[in-house]
């Protein structure tokens, strides 16, 4: 193991902030399926980063996300996004998904370029988002509401879906509770299985939910547990 000086000395490093702690902090690691020198991350306040030679050169890739918590003359600048976590569609690599502070975000283009889904009800705001292991068009995200409450909007627990790139964004409740719901999902609490048919998400409240039909109904299969951090399929 070492440290990959080529980003930590990297200039624009001194922009990078704490997003919902003192230090900024990397959260996702996305590696192309197909070259593993090819890598994107996700920072907390940092922005997005891409490497295409394993590591030795860094390139700040968030272009069209918003930070609309800066001045409105940095609002766009690449290297203090928020996105809380990206994911990168395995059968079409160049597609990833990015839930951010402020939104939702995809790229087409291997992050040169994001665009925003407009008109995300109940909400834009999360931390989690999984998308589709072959087809980069169907994408999951778990809403809440933002900065000082962190509770699902009207104290029920959804999760939405795309199907169509994001043109198109539906509300799923089937198995959820929806009423006196406090449940936040972690950035990495939310997973999908390898073929793209069940789902898994776990809370800050110990509930774990399922679903095997891509979030159409869900079943809780536990609860009272610990806070879920994480939730991965083997």
């Amino acid at each position: 193991m070492e440290l990959r000086a080529d980003l930590w000395d990297h200039p624009l490093r001194k922009n990078w902030f704490g997003g919902g702690a003192d230090l900024p902090g990397i959260h996702s690691i996305c590696v192309h399926p197909a070259n593993s020198k090819h890598i994107t991350v996700g920072v907390s306040c940092g922005g997005v980063w891409v490497t295409r030679d394993g590591g030795a050169t860094w390139d700040c890739q968030a272009d069209g996300m918003r930070a609309e918590f800066m001045p409105p003359e940095r609002m766009g600048d690449p290297s203090i996004q928020n996105p809380h976590r990206i994911v990168q569609c395995r059968g079409n690599p160049d597609h990833l998904w990015a839930q951010h502070h402020n939104g939702i975000f995809r790229t087409t283009d291997g992050a040169k370029s994001w665009h925003e889904l407009a008109n995300v009800l109940p909400s834009p705001f999360g931390f989690a988002v999984a998308v589709h292991p072959a087809d980069p068009l169907p994408a999951w995200f778990i809403p809440a509401i933002k900065d000082e409450r962190r509770i699902p909007v009207d104290g029920k627990l959804v999760v939405t879906r795309t199907r169509d790139g994001g043109k198109s964004v539906e509300t799923l409740r089937a198995g959820l509770p929806q009423g006196h719901a406090y449940d936040i999902v972690y950035r990495h609490a939310l997973d999908i299985d390898a073929v793209g048919t069940t789902l898994a998400f776990g809370s800050t409240t110990g509930s774990l939910y399922v679903s095997e039909n891509q979030g159409d109904d869900w079943q809780c299969v536990a609860e009272h547990l610990p806070p879920i951090h994480g939730v991965r399929f083997g």
